[in-house]
């Protein structure tokens, strides 16, 4: 067996063909992936959308564990991208990419405790979103779940709050994937666009994973802090942003820093390699079977 590899390609430009991402979205895992948003934005929302008189309200300590049933949807998300079929007959993860999202997935866990408990600096973001942008969403959010469920593992960190740091993370790297393509945007322009939004994803992950303990992890603070389930989602809102300001912005502006810094700095490198790696690989390249 052996693959017929067009040739190379070029980065995207005029008259040029864009690289071909591993894993193509197809309708299947575009479907998994609304589905999963759908339910991890009520998992993450209900304190604020929850009725003050509905059964919900009235469980604000044990709702996190019901809301950990979306591990099982993560996985099958997972094995969509596994089993995805690509137009040209080729699997949606096969062994090329697998290696490539070991390889990425490792790095990215090894990174995670390097900056655990200092001030929030977590240097895998920066990885993340960089991986994300090149290899796109599909890879990205199975890459962003991976990494952050391996990264557990190494830390211990191991619990009901993983399923919702696997989605947050995976949302990260899917949103690095959607922006403008790299034919429309490239060199200093590119970085400064990735930093920006690294800054901007860094932020909103600790502010949405804010939510996900604020209800349990609230009780006993000041009630202007607390979450009430008797309250309105105006009255509720102002809290939780003013807990947020009180206990996490400290974590969640070195965070979003480092990453802006990482990705201006050395971003530029890694983006070029993660898109030679693209090339050589050739995802995109027909197999066919030869008579020795």
């Amino acid at each position: 067996m052996a693959d017929r590899q067009p040739g190379r390609h070029c980065p995207a430009g005029p008259g040029v063909k864009a690289l071909t991402r591993p894993v193509p979205l197809g309708l299947r895992s575009i479907v998994l992936l609304l589905l999963i948003t759908a339910i991890g934005a009520v998992a993450f929302g209900w304190p604020l959308l929850a009725d003050p008189s509905s059964a919900l309200a009235g469980h604000s300590t044990d709702a996190p564990w019901l809301f950990a049933l979306l591990m099982p949807l993560l996985l099958g998300v997972v094995i969509a991208q596994i089993s995805e079929g690509r137009s040209d007959g080729g699997s949606g993860l096969d062994a090329k990419s697998v290696a490539l999202l070991g390889v990425l997935a490792a790095a990215g866990a090894a990174l995670r405790p390097l900056g655990a408990g200092t001030a929030g600096l977590e240097p895998m973001f920066f990885l993340m979103v960089l991986a994300g942008r090149v290899l796109g969403p599909g890879f990205g959010f199975v890459l962003g779940s991976v990494t952050m469920f391996a990264s557990a593992l190494l830390t211990g960190g191991i619990g009901p709050w993983l399923p919702f740091q696997m989605l947050s993370m995976g949302w990260v790297c899917l949103g690095a994937g959607l922006l403008p393509g790299p034919a429309r945007l490239r060199g200093r322009a590119e970085l400064l666009l990735l930093a920006g939004y690294g800054a901007v994803a860094a932020v909103a992950y600790g502010t949405v994973m804010n939510l996900q303990f604020w209800p349990y992890l609230g009780v006993g603070l000041p009630p202007a802090l607390s979450f009430d389930p008797a309250a309105d989602l105006g009255t509720n809102l102002g809290h939780f942003l003013a807990y947020c300001l009180a206990t996490s912005l400290g974590w969640d502006l070195p965070r979003a820093v480092l990453t802006a810094v990482l990705c201006l700095t050395v971003g530029g490198p890694i983006v070029r390699a993660l898109r030679r790696s693209v090339r050589r690989a050739a995802f995109d390249a027909p197999v066919g079977f030869e008579d020795a």
